[in-house]
């Protein structure tokens, strides 16, 4: 089955590893991938829904009889083992997702597909003692932001702006990235001027997010 860009998107951005676990694992995709191509050799899926569950229990149904799968319904870390070497939580507000890291444990390898605030979720990350590997935004239909966060790996110097848009992002841009930045800048504009007078915060991403739309130009051409 051919799968849409975020998925591959997501699961160009895991690791080997011996352990994996799926928090919120919808159809089980991603763990499906993880044991096709030998990157895990034992996976849990999880999510809060019995119904999405039962879901990647179909699709991983002859890993789960082999022993290699196990299934939780949970939330959060909840009932994650915490021998796991590597956490993918995709497809939950950056909020949610940094509320299940605060009260779960942290494992060597995160792999985090934010759909919003991902400045929290870097925050986070940087003091619970990681270094962000990977942190950019792709586009498959809307933007998506996708991380990877490692305790092993030597940590990238972040900016102010680092924190607010993304490393890579900044650092070596490609054009999903530039056409957020444009939407995210006529989105800005539009508001300023709806408001009818000076919103200071408005201003200032706006202001920001012209700046960075004028360095892309630039890098891109």
């Amino acid at each position: 089955m051919r799968r849409a860009k975020r998925i591959r998107a997501i699961c160009a951005a895991l690791l080997p590893c011996e352990s994996f676990a799926d928090v919120g694992c919808d159809h089980g995709y991603c763990t499906q991938f993880m044991l096709e191509n030998g990157l895990c050799r034992f996976a849990v899926v999880s999510d809060i829904s019995a119904g999405s569950l039962a879901k990647a229990e179909r699709l991983l149904a002859a890993y789960i009889r082999a022993g290699s799968v196990r299934s939780v319904c949970c939330a959060g870390l909840e009932h994650i083992p915490r021998e796991i070497e590597q956490v993918l939580i995709a497809g939950m507000g950056g909020d949610e997702i940094a509320d299940i890291l605060s009260i779960g444990f942290l494992p060597p390898v995160l792999v985090l597909q934010p759909m919003r605030n991902a400045r929290r979720v870097r925050e986070l990350l940087f003091g619970s003692g990681y270094a962000i590997t990977l942190d950019y935004t792709f586009r498959d239909g809307k933007f998506y932001d996708l991380l990877r966060a490692e305790k092993a790996a030597a940590p990238r110097a972040y900016g102010e702006r680092e924190l607010e848009f993304g490393y890579d992002n900044i650092h070596s841009p490609g054009a999903d990235f530039a056409a957020w930045a444009e939407e995210e800048l006529a989105k800005c504009e539009r508001r300023l001027a709806a408001a009818g007078q000076d919103v200071p915060a408005l201003r200032a991403r706006a202001a920001a997010l012209s700046e960075v739309k004028h360095e892309l130009a630039r890098s891109l051409r």
